[in-house]
């Protein structure tokens, strides 16, 4: 199926107490490239990240938004400040014997004295923490893809309607190209009648020249092969993406195509389908370059 380049795609999720959030947004772009915004202390997933979009698209400029929060999965240690706590406990002691006191020190005592226990955090695993983000990542990518996919259902269709009309196009550009010969060769006839009005109009000379002419803007290949490449874009859009380089390939060879009509035909009823030919052509150009 086909593809847009444009989306936009987020999820959320909590894996192994890590609460994540990604977001994915993304507009045309001739090549990939990928921006991964993440945490100062999930940097170490930022590579891993940008593989995972290089991996799941092929073009685009695609910027990701990580935010992590660990505080769940933080644990919390209490650490003795013991060379602290033994000077508090010689002091104390001291003091008991200097001045005749009873000694009555308890660890409640001493632990709630100033410093003495200390709280620290200790970071979530950095395993743990790029399994979840990967997880996230992945729900985020298919949502992305969900939205990506309606627009390119809607492009496919706007543009299997477009070749459709250029093929109506070159169907009357095939119809009319004949009659131009028989209207050549007619206007020749009274030409050569009202000069040679006396002697009389040699007939083979009229039916060389007209196949001269009939030769000259002969355009059966360029419409042949217009349709040729009509059929391939509808295979394409078949296949599905990744197909817009070669779609934008097969735009230009079929604007090749009509300028050379153009080009081959004086008749101004060609000269005006070849204009809306090349409009239709444009149009799609344009579609295509929402196509990933």
């Amino acid at each position: 199926m086909i593809k847009s380049m444009t989306g936009y795609g987020g999820a959320k999720g909590v894996v192994s107490s890590v609460a994540i959030t990604v977001e994915l947004k993304s507009v045309n772009n001739r090549y990939l490239e990928v921006s991964a915004r993440l945490p100062k202390s999930c940097l170490f997933a930022e590579e891993p990240v940008r593989a995972a979009v290089a991996e799941h698209i092929s073009r685009g400029k695609v910027d990701v938004f990580v935010t992590v929060d660990t505080s769940a999965a933080d644990e919390i240690v209490i650490q003795v400040n013991e060379p602290l706590a033994q000077a508090y406990l010689t002091a104390i002691r001291g003091m008991a014997v200097k001045y005749s006191l009873r000694d009555d020190l308890s660890v409640l005592a001493l632990a709630r004295l100033p410093d003495v226990l200390s709280e620290q955090k200790q970071d979530a695993d950095q395993t743990a923490v790029g399994v979840a983000v990967k997880a996230v990542l992945d729900l985020a990518l298919a949502d992305y893809d969900a939205m990506r996919i309606r627009e390119g259902e809607k492009l496919c269709a706007d543009i299997q309607n477009k070749l459709t009309g250029i093929e109506a196009l070159v169907s009357s550009v095939e119809a009319r190209s004949p009659e131009t010969v028989v209207e050549y060769r007619q206007k020749l006839t009274e030409r050569m009648n009202e000069v040679l009005a006396e002697t009389g109009v040699d007939e083979a000379r009229i039916l060389q020249e007209a196949a001269l002419y009939a030769d000259r803007i002969a355009v059966d290949e360029e419409t042949v092969r217009l349709r040729s490449h009509i059929d391939q874009f509808r295979h394409l859009l078949d296949e599905g993406s990744p197909a817009g380089r070669k779609l934008d390939f097969l735009i230009q060879e079929m604007n090749r195509e009509a300028n050379t009509i153009g080009s081959k035909c004086t008749d101004t009823v060609i000269a005006k389908v070849v204009i809306e030919l090349k409009a239709e052509i444009e149009k799609i150009r344009e579609q295509v370059q929402n196509i990933e």
